[in-house]
């Protein structure tokens, strides 16, 4: 037995639920793309678990015309920050709905030399949990590191 109570078990597993959800998702986006847009993953009242995606923000003008997402790949750039900033937007507008969430991104990890991919998970109850994961593109696919916690701030579940 853990010794905490249920109510902490519970915001714990469904902390760990949208977090894991995300982090495979990214993972099954990176090798389907070569590549993934941030999106966010929503546990919802009714126990049902959503994929949360935005448009990205048109490109600036003298844009090049490759700039989209074809399916085979992320062209151009995208402004993954605004991204970002519409999506916690987004699901701060529907939070009264959701019991936890966890956004997803691709990130560069100066670190390890390599890339990752980013999860944050956040409760409504207040409970918090991010990972990294770092992955590196090979001859013979990618390559994943060990999962590392991170830290985090709540961005949706805020007064």
């Amino acid at each position: 037995m853990s010794g905490e109570s249920p109510a902490a078990d519970s915001v714990l597993r469904e902390l760990h639920d949208v977090l894991g959800t995300a982090l495979g998702m990214a993972q099954e986006h990176l090798e389907q793309n070569g590549g993934f847009l941030p999106f966010g993953v929503t546990l919802a009242d009714d126990g049902e678990l959503r994929l949360v995606l935005v448009t990205p923000p048109e490109p600036a003008a003298g844009a090049g015309e490759g700039d989209e997402f074809d399916g085979d790949g992320l062209d151009g750039d995208y402004d993954a920050e605004a991204m970002l900033d519409d999506l916690v937007e987004l699901l701060r507008q529907g939070r009264e709905d959701i019991r936890a969430l966890a956004i997803a991104s691709d990130v560069t990890l100066p670190e390890h030399g390599s890339d990752g991919i980013h999860a944050a998970a956040e409760h409504r109850t207040g409970g918090l949990m991010a990972a990294i994961l770092p992955y590196e593109m090979t001859a013979t696919g990618y390559v994943y590191g060990d999962v590392e916690a991170d830290g985090h701030e709540a961005l949706v579940f805020i007064d």
